[in-house]
Order: C-alpha cells, then structure tokens, then sequence
C-alpha cells in the first residue's frame, strides 16, 4: 500500500504541473483575446482614416463615423507616404498613368454601394480613370483631415450626452436622393436594451443626434444611439400620468411630456427635474395630450377645446394667447421661423395664422378631405393627412395665394393618418397609420414618389405609431404597436 501511494506522488505531482501550465495558458490565450477584442473595439470607435471598413467584413460598424459609402469592390493601391517621398514628383501630380483606366468601364449604377458615386441620376457607366478620380473625391469628403488630433482642439473634461450640442459627424454634402429605391440598413432595435412591453407613443431624437427618447405607457426613456449598441441611459416612471406624447424642444434644453390631464410636464434635461405645469389659467380643458413646439423653441401649441388653439411660452410656461378654428383642431404644424402656424380639423379646412398679429392670413378647403388629421411643414411645402389616408403636398405660398390644388396626391394608405414627417432637408415626407399593419411610406419628395422598397418586403414593422429622422437624416427611428423602436441607417446621409 505505501509502495502504491509512494509510485501515485510523482504522478498527481505531473498532473498537478500540468494542470498549472494549462491554466497559464488559458490566462495567455485569455489576455491575447481581451488584447484582441479591445483593439476591435479601438477600430470601431475611433476608425482607421485611410482604412474604413467594408460591408463584408463581418463587423457592425458603429455610426460615429459612417465609412459605408466607402465600401468598394476593389480600392487603387498607393502608399502617400512613397508618393510624397519620390524625386521628381510635384506635390498633386500622379507618378504615374495607367492607359488601360481610360479603357475600363465601370457600372455605378447596379452596384448599390457605388451609386452614390453618380453625379446624375440617369448615369451608369464610367471609365476607370473617372471611377478613381470619384473614389478619391468621396473618401477626401468623408476624411476632411485629422483636425480632432491637435492640441489646440482638445476639450478638458467629459461632456454629459445630455448637456451637449456638438455633433459627431462631418458635415453633409447635400447630396440629391435618388428615387425608387431607398439605401438603408436595418439596424438593432434603438430600445433593444430594455424593450417596451407597451405601445410606443413617442420617438425624438435629440438634436445632437446621440439622443434619443421614447415614451410609452407611463414611462419616459432616453437611449444613446450609436447602430450597436443603444444604451438606456435613463428611465423615468410617471405615476398616473400615460403619455401621450413627449418632445425635446429644438434647443435640446428641455422635454415636454403630455397626457390625457389638465396637466403636462416639463423636463429639464441639465438639473434633471420635472415640473408640473397647469392646469392653465382661464381654461376648462380636461386633456393636454397633443401639441407642437415651435423652431425656435419659444412657444409651445396646445390642441384645446371647441377649436381653440392654446399659445404657452416654453420658458415662463403661461398661457400667451390662443386662436379659434371654425371646426373642432385636430393637429397643428409651426413653420420653421417660428411665425406661422397651420391648423386643421374637423371642418375639412387648413388654416394659416400669423403669430405676430394672431390673426388667420387664409383658410382653404384641403381636398378631399372632411377632417384633417395629420399636419407636417418644411420650407415652402406643407403636407396635410385626412381620416381617409390620403395626404396632400402643397406649396404654402400657392395655398396661401388661392391655388388649392395639391402639387402631389398620395393615395397609398387607406387609413386614417396618424403621423407625418419631413427629414432634415425635405427630400423624404414619412407618413402613416396605426390603424393597420404595415401602413408606413416614404415619400421622395422632388419626384414625388413614394419608394417601392419601404416597408421592407417580408418583415413586418406591425403598427406604425411614430417615427422621426435624426437631424442629420442618418437614423429613422419608428415606434410600433408592440413596444418596439426600429432603427434604420439611411445610407445615403454621412451625418447623423
């Protein structure tokens, strides 16, 4: 028996040892990975400026800096440094020409990552040369330089997401939008991290492009937006108080939250404290729940009894003024400067105030509609919706002149319009319904066609409740009937 435990101490001695240099070698493949995984994340963040990813690498890319534009089949191999270093090179000029680029023809139209890359919407073929001269106008105008590097531009200390202004990407191009099919990417949820298990009443994003709320049931969520990972940031619960519908006013100063109460509430956003306004003085209204907020942030429109529209300064929270429809209002719409105000309702009509006179410059028939339900205004065109899901486009100065005639009739919804919008430079009109599945279009606004690719064909977006663009018109966000915030990257904006 001693014999047998005298030979055993060597062996579990070995196995012992063994087990000591798998365990440091997990350790060293553990550390390699974490090494690995970290540098990932580093080139997911903060980029590579002369290699951004591609679509087909297998990674997620995150919206700070949107590379997919880029996306090529094949890129021109060059080092500057060689370039730059050569003799007898002049800074600007090429070392060398290939003859067979004049002779090689590129189709930039059938290839979705390139059409971009067109100057004209009916273009197609280019040859090789022009395909490169193209390839590095696009990557100079997404790369504009490494000004963030300098000392002089460094920013002591961290800036709270929900204190700043500053916006993460360069600068769009204005680039004209194609019509037909829409360049987008579906991407994780915005509220992937803590689902609704209610319907989204609200979606809005901040207009620093990184926030974003929401609002469903009694409570209010605000979501860092980046394409991946979507963090919650916060989550507030209103006792008693469903939302209705809540709003950042344009400043980013502050969140305006409306139920069905006499009541709303005002969220500051830098000391982190609600306030609750009303009832307001003079009034019997028993509901609040629907509003608009104005450009310049000073004046908040209630919806109000009997066609009444109430005025509230955004900073002393008072009732201001208020102005009377023939008809009972349904839904409101501010012009960008702040100084015009749409109204429609219940008597079929659209109406145009002025807020420096309060008086009504025009009231016109919307055509063929008996009650409005959905008003949306961006520049000269205002778009208005009807409880029979046709929308009408005008031009307001043409409306407001007489001409009631509609430059463009959208008849692809049956059901009672809901929500519209316009993007940021009003070449996509969003409109739609809650009351059916699926009821959601998207509008090219110069063509004045709605785009045959959008609701994505074999998924459905279930009951559209409400949607917004980011600022830069890079993110569409849209809120449904089963708690869920869709997320989509609009590949053809740089910005978010």
């Amino acid at each position: 028996m001693s014999m047998l435990l005298s030979q055993n101490v060597p062996t579990t001695k070995v196995r012992r040892e063994e087990a000591s240099d798998d365990e440091a070698k997990g350790k060293r493949r553990k550390m390699e990975e974490d090494q690995a995984e970290m540098k990932k994340l580093e080139t997911l963040l903060f980029g590579s400026l002369y290699n951004p990813a591609t679509f087909d690498d297998g990674s997620a890319n995150l919206f700070h800096v949107n590379r997919s534009a880029v996306t090529l089949t094949h890129t021109p191999d060059y080092d500057d440094d060689d370039i730059n270093q050569s003799e007898g090179v002049r800074k600007g000029e090429a070392a060398w020409e290939d003859e067979e680029q004049r002779e090689i023809s590129i189709n930039i139209a059938t290839v979705n990552r390139l059409r971009k890359l067109r100057r004209e919407e009916n273009e197609s073929s280019i040859s090789g040369s022009e395909y490169i001269a193209r390839l590095r106008a696009h990557h100079a105008k997404l790369n504009p330089g490494t000004d963030w590097a300098r000392l002089d531009s460094l920013n002591d200390g961290d800036d709270d997401i929900l204190r700043t202004n500053e916006d993460l990407l360069v600068e769009s191009g204005g680039n004209k939008l194609c019509s037909g099919l829409l360049e987008y990417t579906q991407l994780d949820n915005a509220n992937v991290n803590d689902p609704s298990t209610t319907p989204i009443n609200s979606v809005h994003f901040h207009q620093n492009a990184q926030l974003l709320l929401t609002a469903s049931d009694k409570r209010l969520k605000f979501f860092h937006i980046d394409g991946k990972r979507n963090a919650k940031i916060q989550s507030i619960f209103l006792e008693d108080y469903p939302i209705h519908k809540a709003s950042f006013l344009p400043n980013g100063s502050q969140v305006i939250v409306s139920g069905r109460r006499n009541y709303f509430h005002s969220f500051d956003l830098e000391k982190a404290n609600f306030d609750r306004i009303g009832p307001l003085v003079g009034r019997e209204e028993k509901s609040l729940e629907s509003f608009e907020v104005s450009q310049d942030s000073n004046t908040i429109a209630f919806v109000g009894n009997g066609g009444y529209i109430l005025l509230v300064s955004s900073k002393t929270k008072e009732l201001t003024g208020t102005l009377k429809m023939n008809g009972s209002v349904r839904s409101l719409a501010f012009s960008e400067d702040g100084k015009k105000l749409l109204s429609s309702g219940g008597d079929g009509e659209v109406y145009v105030w002025d807020l420096r006179t309060m008086k009504c410059l025009y009231k016109g028939v919307d055509e063929g509609s008996t009650c409005g339900t959905s008003l949306c205004m961006k520049g000269e065109l205002f778009a208005s919706g009807s409880e029979r899901g046709i929308v009408n486009v005008y031009k307001t100065s043409e409306f407001v002149g007489g001409k009631r005639k509609p430059v463009k009739t959208v008849e692809n919804l049956t059901s009672q319009i809901g929500f519209m919008k316009f993007n940021h430079d009003a070449q996509i009109l969003a409109i739609g319904s809650a009351m059916k599945e699926n009821s959601v279009r998207l509008v090219h606004v110069p063509s004045l066609t709605v785009f045959s690719n959008w609701p994505p064909m074999g998924r459905s977006v279930r009951s559209p409740r409400c949607l917004d663009f980011s600022p830069g018109g890079g993110f569409m966000a849209m809120g449904n009937s089963v708690g869920e915030v869709l997320l989509y990257q609009l590949n053809h904006y740089e910005k978010a």
